[in-house]
């Protein structure tokens, strides 16, 4: 059912996703729908869940990386994973980060990421710096923003910022 889900998000946008368009499209009941998602915010969150997995799963094993390595690799995935990202599904995204029910949930994976960047070397602190940035970059792309697709040039220059930074060390 995620995967029509999704389908119906990138065909028509977050808007023509209910419980009731998906039944139809899976060629269920409205109830068998809400078997498994009681409601539209379930369903929002097991496909934000979803692509979590995915975006984390491409990262792989992260704990034994510097903060520069570690860097490297989240810029690498996230630049993959632009594809996947579009504007269709960034409603999805806005209305996930604006549940505050999913406020600790987010809150929790990004104090988990500073805290893998906690060290105070330099490399830490500009690993630290870019990862702010290519985040920006991400809520500007999911806010619509990269109309003209100029997400991608903006995380070439954080990625170039970050190496230079870690060569004046």
């Amino acid at each position: 059912m995620l995967e029509i889900a999704e389908g119906l998000v990138r065909g028509e946008g977050a808007a023509a996703l209910t419980i009731d368009a998906l039944a139809k499209a899976a060629g269920i009941s409205k109830g068998g729908v809400q078997y498994s998602f009681s409601s539209k915010d379930d369903l929002v969150r097991a496909l934000v869940d979803r692509w979590t997995q995915k975006f984390e799963e491409l990262l792989g094993e992260i704990d034994e990386l510097s903060p520069a390595d570690l860097l490297r690799r989240y810029i690498k995935v996230m630049r993959s994973s632009q594809a996947a990202m579009n504007a269709k599904m960034a409603g999805l995204m806005i209305a996930y980060i604006q549940n505050p029910e999913n406020v600790p949930e987010t809150r929790e994976w990004y104090r988990s990421m500073f805290k893998r960047l906690s060290a105070s070397a330099e490399d830490a602190q500009a690993a630290r710096v870019a990862l702010l940035a290519v985040e920006g970059l991400f809520m500007l792309r999911i806010s619509g923003i990269d109309e003209n697709g100029e997400w991608s040039a903006f995380l070439d220059d954080v990625e170039s910022v970050f190496e230079r930074l870690l060569k004046k060390r």
